[in-house]
């Protein structure tokens, strides 16, 4: 029985995950936390994410849960979930992350931390998504420099960082089949007179509106055709499944640090 502990459990993804880990067999559910000031702090775990009580209260810190947990699961923040992976480093307790907006920095440190324990760091963990991370590589490199590519990715108006992280994923994907460097030749905005476009660059659109769980859509543009291709998101089960299957796979890994591209063993 692999034992899991989330972080964000009170959350609309970390309450999610908590459920479905109740809800599937050879997994349980250990453990909760949230950051210090929440309101739920304290409560019985149940209270947020439904389901019987099982005497267990949401935690006010990632060290409250690691001496119980084979292995944690965040969907926080990237800032958060880089402190939580230097105590989980510490601990030697495996982690699986799904938070976006890692800074290069703070995945230099992730990386850095994960000579110490094994880390699955996925901006999308779904199946659909990971697939097509690989389908646009292997256009990119068969289409070669004669197409434009651009990337739209629409999301829900809660959603704090653009563009998404699967959205730069799938920009440097296609920036490195095809040899170019995507902070020199990403373009995240247009507006006036610009000019015509480069051969180069890469173009990543942000949509932000009403509750879109995900869409991405990357356009390879030749001269008189293109080629679309698009991943939706209908729920969030999606990822927080594709987590579960990350932290079953993440406990027998030595340390590194892995994708869901690892995870499902098409890298």
């Amino acid at each position: 029985m692999i034992k899991v502990a989330v972080a964000g459990v009170a959350g609309r993804m970390g309450s999610r995950i908590a459920q479905l880990v109740n809800e599937a067999e050879g997994i349980e559910l250990v453990g909760g936390f949230e950051h210090p000031d929440h309101p739920a702090l304290g409560r019985e775990l149940a209270e947020c994410i439904g389901g019987p009580a099982r005497g267990l209260t949401v935690s006010g810190s990632v060290t409250d849960v690691l001496d119980q947990a084979d292995v944690v699961i965040d969907f926080t923040s990237a800032s958060a979930s880089c402190a939580h992976l230097e105590a989980a480093a510490a601990a030697r307790k495996p982690m699986v992350i799904g938070s976006t907006g890692f800074s290069a920095e703070q995945t230099r440190r992730a990386r850095d931390l994960a000579r110490d324990v094994a880390c699955v760091l996925a901006p999308n963990m779904s199946m659909g998504v990971n697939v097509l991370f690989k389908i646009v590589a292997d256009v990119a490199r068969m289409l070669g420099d004669g197409f434009d590519i651009e990337i739209v990715e629409a999301h829900h108006r809660f959603k704090k960082d653009a563009p998404s992280g699967t959205a730069l994923k799938l920009a440097q994907v296609a920036a490195e089949a095809l040899r170019r460097d995507l902070d020199r030749v990403g373009v995240y905005a247009r507006h006036g007179i610009i000019g015509e476009r480069s051969q180069q660059e890469i173009g990543i659109q942000t949509v932000r509106a009403g509750d879109i769980v995900g869409e991405h859509t990357v356009t390879f543009g030749g001269m008189g055709e293109r080629i679309e291709l698009t991943h939706r998101a209908h729920s969030r089960d999606n990822f927080a499944r594709g987590a579960l299957r990350a932290a079953r796979w993440v406990v027998t890994q030595p340390p590194g640090l892995y994708d869901m591209q690892n995870v499902l063993g098409i890298k």
